[in-house]
Parts: C-alpha cells; structure tokens; sequence
C-alpha cells in the first residue's frame, strides 16, 4: 500500500492540508459517460455484475476530477440478491425484491454468497490495477439494517415503517436476520480487501428512523458485530461507518462500533462534528443539494466546514449521495474549491 493515499493518511489519524476528496454516488447519473454506459447494460444489476462495465463507470469520475478515492460500483442490495430474494431495480420506482417474513429467514441460506459475487471481486481486483497508484480503493457493505429493512418491506419506503414493526413483533426473527446479514457483509468486506480494496465504508441510510434502543440492538450491535470478525481476520482494516441520520447517537455509535472513521451527514451542525473529531476522523458533510443550487451555495457550505473542521483528520464529502440534478461543471468547482484552486 502507497503512503502517498491521503485518505489513508486520515484514516490513520493525519490531518491533511488540503483535505482528501471524494463524494458518495460519484459514478452516477449526473455524469453524461455514465449515463451512456447504463445504457449498455441490460439493466442495473447486470451493471454491478458486469467487470468491464463496473470497472467503466467506477473509473468515470477519477478520470473527470481526480478524486482521492474511488469507491467500487456496486449496490448494497448484492446480498438479498446473492440470497435468492428476487432483486430487481424497476425504472423510476427504485429496488424490489420478493418480501421475506420469519419463516423465509429460517430458511436463508448463504453458502453461496462468494460464488454469487465472484464478479464483484473481479472488478476490484481490475480496479486496483487500473487506478492511479495515489487514489485509494473504497470497497462497501450496506449495513444490516439497512439491508434488512429492503428485505422486509420488499421496497424501500419513507420511513421503514414495516421493518421497526416487524422489530417489535417479531424480535428473534429480526435478531437472526440482522446477525446472518452481519456474519455475510463482514466475509464480503474482507473478500473485497483481499481483492485490492484499501479500505472500507458501511452505508447505514436508515439508521436515523430508530429510537435509542433499537439504534443500539439494530444499527451499532451489527455494525460492531462487522467490525470485530472484519479485523480478526485483517487486523489492519480501516473502516469508515455512516450511520445517516443518527444524530445525537452518533458519538455513541462511533465508541461503540469501533470504526475509524466517522461519516456525518448534512444534518450534523459543525460545533458538533469538530467535537466528534476530536475522537478520530470525520467524513463529510456538504448538503448535495448545495451541489445542485451553484457556486455560491457550494462555496459557503465547503469554506464553512474547511474553516470548522480543516485542522483535524478530515475526508471531505457531500452528506449523502449526489444528486442527478448536479451539473459536472460545479462538482469540478466544489473539487478545486476543496484543493484551493478555485
């Protein structure tokens, strides 16, 4: 591994000047090359499993700005998918995929996981060949619950309403769905890390639907559960965790899951996120829609976030994934405005 990957330098503990930059959904339907490579595919999973295709579009955006990470072109829902839950992506409606209720969790079977997702590997293996010996390789898992909750509903929907009530009335079902879905990300992640990726990050989108309790059983349990079997077999794995949405938990969920480094989203005010630093690295926390709204919007919220949190270990990055509407020529802006060049 190249010391010259700042994001690893952060991941580590260093301050960077500058900060390292990448930003989350970065291969996507913003950029016009993606868009024309999409229209290869016979759809979105054949995207994700298609090498020469996810390797296309994971490069598009190092290409364009030079990021300091690429993150593998994937989806969190590989797993159900690997599960034989019947994951489709519908045009315009998002994820879907057959609903499992606690009898269909009994009956999971994961033993075919990694024969499922042999593409995948591939195309990190690619990846890290192909990159730029500075740029780090993020590979990704999404969280358990996160996961789970696409699985129960069968679709996502505006506030998981179907997964937290199966939580309560179902308890030891959800528990044994949570720690197959734990025991499987971790064998993904490490077979990602195995396969070239430098590092890697858990996307919990959901975890800010939970109350303490929950969040604690449901979101940092499993979190941690990933973490401990991740580093018993790579002791040296660094792990980025982005509980979205977690609020005033998310200090909790940092000590008690033992990541790295600390995903924020736009929602966190800066006062607290310097003091969330001040127990390790933060990522983020630009709001995508300043991305959207111009260069004044992205100059504001990027010197804002630079002035509060530039002196301490810091990745910058949007607070969630970019948006479509997001013109190429203003995340270049945002990209310079970070560096200082702009």
């Amino acid at each position: 591994m190249s010391v010259e990957r700042a994001i690893m330098k952060v991941l580590n503990g260093e301050t960077m000047d500058p900060p390292p930059i990448w930003i989350m959904r970065q291969a996507g339907r913003y950029l016009p090359e993606y868009r024309q490579t999409r229209a290869r595919a016979k759809g979105f999973l054949d995207l994700c499993y298609t090498p020469d295709l996810a390797v296309e579009v994971t490069l598009q955006p190092i290409r364009r700005y030079g990021f300091d990470a690429s993150i593998l072109f994937s989806d969190i829902l590989v797993l159900p998918d690997a599960l034989k839950r019947n994951v489709r992506f519908v045009e315009g409606e998002g994820p879907r995929m057959d609903p499992i209720d606690a009898d269909g969790i009994a009956a999971l079977d994961p033993s075919r996981m990694h024969a499922h997702l042999a593409p995948v590997y591939e195309t990190v293996t690619r990846l890290r060949a192909e990159l730029p010996k500075e740029t780090t390789l993020l590979g990704f898992c999404g969280a358990p619950w996160t996961v789970a909750t696409y699985m129960i509903a069968g679709h996502g929907t505006p506030d998981q309403a179907p997964a937290r009530l199966f939580g309560y009335r179902e308890r030891p079902a959800m528990e044994r769905l949570l720690d197959i879905l734990s025991d499987m990300s971790a064998d993904y992640l490490v077979r990602q890390l195995d396969s070239g990726a430098d590092a890697v990050q858990i996307f919990d989108s959901w975890a800010g639907v939970l109350d303490d309790e929950t969040f604690a059983e449901f979101c940092v349990k499993p979190v941690k559960r990933i973490v401990l079997k991740v580093r018993a077999a790579r002791p040296d794995a660094k792990i980025i965790g982005f509980p979205k949405g977690a609020g005033a938990l998310y200090r909790h969920y940092r000590q008690s899951t033992g990541i790295d480094a600390l995903g924020l989203d736009w929602s966190v005010p800066l006062d607290f996120a310097a003091e969330l630093q001040k127990d390790g690295p933060v990522q983020g926390n630009l709001d995508p829609l300043r991305v959207v709204a111009g260069r004044d919007a992205i100059r504001e919220g990027t010197d804002r976030i630079l002035n509060r949190l530039g002196d301490g270990p810091l990745i910058f990055n949007l607070g969630h994934g970019i948006t479509p509407q997001a013109d190429p020529d203003d995340v270049a802006y945002l990209v310079n405005r970070v560096r200082g060049k702009a």
